[in-house]
């Protein structure tokens, strides 16, 4: 079962002019930016399209000094590029959840929401 969402946009594979897939986060009640996931592989002409809406990531950024895997299963750290935690976006996501409330499959890019800001996204999940 798949549902639509939106998460925003924390750092990116691949390079900021022409990222290949999107890490993506939720603020937990505590204000803290938690990664909750990321998207399926961009096609080239999306990177491009999100390129223009994304800005490098600053000093301070949440995830500074985090490392992400590579893989379900693996100790391979994805190289990633910090984003200035601004852009939303909506995706398709699978229901399943890991026990820390992050989405189990790669979610699907559907656009770019910048009707919204990242206080209208939904709050990350508290594990129950």
């Amino acid at each position: 079962m798949r549902e639509t969402t939106e998460a925003i946009v924390g750092a990116v594979t691949g390079s900021l002019a022409s990222p290949r897939s999107l890490l993506l986060g939720r603020y937990d009640d505590q204000q803290r930016l938690q990664y909750i996931g990321r998207t399926t592989t961009l096609a080239r002409v999306t990177g491009t399209a999100v390129a223009g809406q994304l800005a490098p990531g600053g000093p301070g950024h949440p995830w500074s000094g985090w490392t992400f895997s590579a893989g379900w299963g693996t100790r391979e750290a994805l190289a990633v590029t910090l984003v200035h935690p601004g852009l939303v976006v909506e995706v398709g996501v699978d229901v399943a959840r890991d026990a820390g409330g992050r989405w189990r499959h790669p979610a699907r890019f559907h656009r770019a929401r910048t009707d919204l800001s990242p206080t209208d996204v939904p709050l990350m999940a508290t594990p129950s």
